[in-house]
């Protein structure tokens, strides 16, 4: 129900002053039916103020309970809700609307000057340093549209009219005015001026706020804590900034934390990153970029769901026309310690990046490899971390550490590891290194492709790899689509396998965390150019059609695979296909778990046990370090893989007993 303000009466107006409250013109301040002028003390009003009632108590660390209401601050053209507590403002509040139950103790200024958009419209210069790529920010971003916003500046017409919608956006959030929303808390901090803070927000011991949002929610809130000075920025819910970060032109997604001293400028994070301790200038952190250490550098680049090891670094410019080279590290990588890459480079999807790199590669085409630097140069190692159990555990944990609570997320997030966008590369990775293979020579004791080195029994092993996780892909795909289905002739099984729809042949992209058909992002693309899309929210529901629309695509993109890989479509299979197919995806998926289960058991041999058991025998080291780290065999990861591979031996014979009657009939 909406307040009903009306004039202080004369009684009220003498009990204020008697308590210490001064103003020029009493007639300017209104208040609430109910309004308690005895919870009002030591305090200067100017402008036009309107007071609401105070009769709870407020909550304070400790068990600490004060009375709502004001004492020792100046308010200036402000309106107070209900259950307020405001105290100990050193300079003064001035042009915010304070919600109910919202608590303001020990600041030195909070005010609004002039008209603000708090943030929205900051124009932020990502992957290129120099610019050329700036996102303009604004409170409901999502890492899709900020893709497109960076990527597809060779469609001029599509970036024209996203920026119109933010412009129009920005112009209508644009006030004289801010807000601290309801049960919002501001403790012990310093200058905060033209932030709009959301509901449930806690601002405790901040330095400086300037120009920015703070869009907390009720299920979501978010902290800026000790140290902090942020200018220009948008902070969505859950997100956390505090312990001395320095923040300037950024976009901090859902969820996100940024701590211990992390300074980033020019960038953006979407859900789920985690800065500590080093820097980022210029980055587009798609969903699940983490780096925890100090001297690390991220700069210039596009990465998503990366684990940044210590002292990771790249060089952007080299001394000629200045920062201008820009590099791609696809999903899923992650860097050794010291690790450096000389811009421009393309890191390829799961690629582990260890020592130094100064020639320009591009990996994209052969991922989950190893890119290892040996006698100053880059040698690949490709498909290797296939095999590798870091690579599984880290798809499984990153559902798993989804910390988003709030009801509307922004971001569409596929957490799959083998996905049309990961099994083409493998498949390109296989055909080339294939010719590689019959270009050089079977007597070749490496090959060269964009500037790395491939050892021969890399290459083998590689291929050997790409075949079998493309293999374990399709069988996937095809297990999942006959699954729970009875057939009574072949004909059945054929009208099992056909797609629901044509879209999603071809290429695929990886937008910032959602898998997309490239058919599907230029269609987006063409209607944004056209005008059919004419709201962000409607953008946003496009992404949301095509991430909820993968399986559907998917199934598309690996019946094609399928037809290719048989020599014939899907009308022409037969039950002894589908037998073949459920064969090779057992062997593929028992080869791999297989491999997984010999990396995890090196994880308990006699060199990791080093350092166990300081004062003792073997033995002793021996049973410390079952201890601590526990044995192989009760490991849980271990078990879950030794789960996996009875549960999909079963899986495959229970579809192999559908499908088996059917062969008669061919």
């Amino acid at each position: 129900m909406e307040t009903q303000w009306r004039a202080l009466s004369t009684a009220e107006v003498a009990r204020l002053s008697e308590q210490g409250c001064t103003c020029g013109d009493w007639s300017r301040v209104q208040v609430a039916d109910g309004f308690r002028a005895d919870r009002v003390h030591a305090t200067r009003f100017c402008g036009d103020v309107r007071l609401g009632v105070f009769e709870k108590d407020a909550a304070f660390f400790g068990g600490v309970t004060k009375p709502t209401g004001i004492s020792h601050a100046t308010l200036h053209n402000c309106t107070i809700g209900n259950n307020v507590f405001i105290g100990e403002v050193r300079n003064y509040i001035a042009n915010y609307v304070i919600e109910d139950d919202v608590v303001i103790d020990n600041i030195d200024l909070l005010a609004v000057e002039g008209e603000s958009s708090f943030g929205n419209g900051t124009r932020v210069a990502v992957v290129n340093e120099a610019g050329g790529r700036e996102i303009p920010i604004f409170d409901n971003l999502c890492a899709h549209t900020a893709y497109i916003l960076t990527f597809y500046r060779h469609r001029p017409g599509v970036i024209e009219k996203l920026r119109a919608l933010v412009d129009g956006y920005t112009a209508s959030v644009r006030s004289s005015l801010g807000v601290v929303a309801k049960g919002a808390r501001i403790i012990n901090s310093r200058l905060i001026k033209n932030v709009r803070i959301g509901p449930a927000a806690v601002i405790e011991g901040v330095n400086r706020l300037e120009n920015g949002s703070v869009n907390s929610c009720a299920e979501d809130p978010v902290y800026i804590g000790p140290g902090v000075y942020a200018d220009d920025f948008i902070a969505c819910s859950g997100s956390t900034i505090t312990d001395g970060a320095i923040v300037c032109h950024c976009f901090i997604g859902q969820s996100c934390t940024l701590s211990k001293q992390y300074s980033a400028e020019n960038s953006v994070f979407f859900a789920n990153c985690g800065g500590f301790h080093g820097e980022a200038c210029s980055i587009f952190a798609g969903p699940y970029t983490v780096t925890h250490h100090k001297s690390t550098l991220l700069i210039a680049g596009l990465f998503s769901f990366l684990n940044a090891g210590s002292g990771t670094n790249q060089s952007n410019h080299r001394y000629k026309l200045g920062p201008v080279h820009q590099g791609v590290v696809e999903r899923g990588s992650k860097t050794g310690s010291d690790s450096y890459m000389l811009w421009p480079a393309k890191v390829g999807a799961f690629t582990v990046v260890m020592g130094r790199h100064y020639r320009n590669s591009d990996t994209s085409d052969l991922p989950f490899s190893y890119l290892i630097e040996h006698e100053d140069e880059s040698v690949l190692a490709p498909g290797v971390n296939l095999r590798s159990v870091g690579t599984v555990r880290d798809a499984r944990k990153w559902p798993q550490r989804d910390r988003r609570k709030d009801p509307r997320k922004l971001d569409h997030i596929n957490f799959k590891l083998l996905s049309p966008y990961t099994i083409q590369k493998m498949i390109n990775g296989r055909d080339l290194l294939r010719k590689l293979k019959t270009t050089a020579g079977p007597t070749s004791d490496y090959f060269i492709y964009h500037s790395v080195k491939i050892p021969s029994h890399s290459l083998e092993r590689g291929i050997a790899l790409y075949e079998l996780g493309i293999d374990k892909f399709i069988g996937n795909c095809l297990i999942k689509r006959l699954e729970g289905k009875h057939f009574r002739t072949v004909k059945d099984l054929r009208a099992a396998l056909r797609p629901e729809t044509p879209v999603g042949l071809g290429k695929w992209i990886d937008m910032a965390g959602m898998f997309a058909p490239e058919e599907t992002v230029h269609k987006l693309l063409d209607d944004i150019e056209a005008g059919s899309v004419a709201s962000l929210d409607e953008l946003n529901a496009r992404f949301a059609v095509i991430h909820a629309n993968y399986t559907r695509y998917e199934w598309t993109w690996a019946a094609d695979v399928l037809q290719k890989s048989l020599g014939k479509t899907l009308d022409e299979m037969t039950a002894s296909d589908v037998v073949e197919m459920t064969h090779r995806w057992r062997a593929a998926v028992v080869d791999l778990d297989n491999q997984l289960h010999a990396d995890a058991k090196k994880e308990f041999g006699p060199t990791v046990q080093t350092g166990f058991g300081v004062d003792g025998d073997d033995e002793a080291k021996r049973r410390d370090f079952a201890a601590v780290r526990g044995t192989f065999e009760a490991d849980g990861f271990v078990g879950e893989i030794q789960k996996h591979i009875t549960a999909k031996t079963a899986l495959a014979n229970e579809l192999l007993s559908r499908i088996e009657p059917l062969r008669a009939g061919v």
